[in-house]
């Protein structure tokens, strides 16, 4: 009785192991389950984002790539009512990019004060402009790898360079209006904008990457801003994750 007793408990044992065990494919069912149900959560939230801010859209002034590069580069740490002053004067100024190759340090700094961090910008304009004659004809790259050689451009400019200057969307323009909302919005948990990038690259449909940045800009301004998100009056409320908890 003894040995039959031990048996059993062994038998029952093996066989609540066996049962609660989740195989491999079990886990990518669900994980495939998780992505769909997300994907549709994202959808959604860009419908009726859509529908509330139709006219979303850039809010730099420009007339062409390089100035467009520009201020794109001014407006980091800087807003773009702010940055459309400066180059309201800069623009007349610095006719060319050929202008802005040969400009003084200096005076260029000056010239660019008031957006901040004014010495670092200067010298990747300068520098840009300089990059943009020797290697490219004078022309913004209009590619990816390319533009991403020229001094002062990471992901988001170059996104916003590439997307608004030439159509090519290749990814995300992550500021800090998009880096917020992607948290608030459970769209990702990442630390580093080039990351949370690919999380919204992942679950957002292609056709919506270029829009999708201006959308979250105006919401980011109009309701969910830094400092007061404006649950009640929000449009996505009861797909938030961080509704009226911010």
């Amino acid at each position: 009785m003894v040995l039959f007793g031990l048996y059993r408990q062994k038998h029952e044992k093996a066989a609540s192991i066996k049962t609660s065990l989740v195989y491999p494919n079990d886990f990518e069912k669900s994980n495939q389950v998780n992505r769909v149900e997300e994907g549709n959560r994202a959808r959604e939230i860009i419908k009726r984002l859509k529908e509330e801010y139709p006219e979303a859209k850039i809010a730099l002034d420009f007339s062409d790539p390089w100035e467009l590069l520009v201020a794109t580069i001014l407006s980091a740490q800087c807003t773009d009512k702010k940055v459309n002053e400066v180059t309201a004067g800069l623009f007349k100024k610095y006719r060319s990019i050929d202008d802005y190759a040969v400009a003084g340090q200096e005076e260029l700094e000056q010239d660019i004060r008031p957006t901040g961090f004014f010495r670092n910008k200067a010298k990747n304009i300068t520098g840009a402009a300089r990059l943009i004659l020797s290697d490219y004809n004078g022309e913004v790259p209009g590619t990816m790898e390319e533009i991403l050689r020229v001094p002062g451009v990471a992901r988001k400019t170059a996104n916003v360079v590439l997307g608004n200057a030439y159509g090519i969307v290749e990814g995300i323009a992550v500021d800090t209006h998009v880096f917020r909302l992607s948290h608030r919005l459970g769209l990702s948990k990442e630390r580093q904008p080039d990351k949370v990038e690919k999380d919204l690259m992942s679950t957002i449909p292609r056709k919506d990457w270029f829009h999708l940045t201006y959308l979250l800009i105006e919401h980011g301004r109009n309701v969910c801003a830094a400092k007061l998100a404006r649950c009640d009056i929000c449009v996505v409320n009861d797909l938030c994750p961080s509704a009226f908890k911010v």
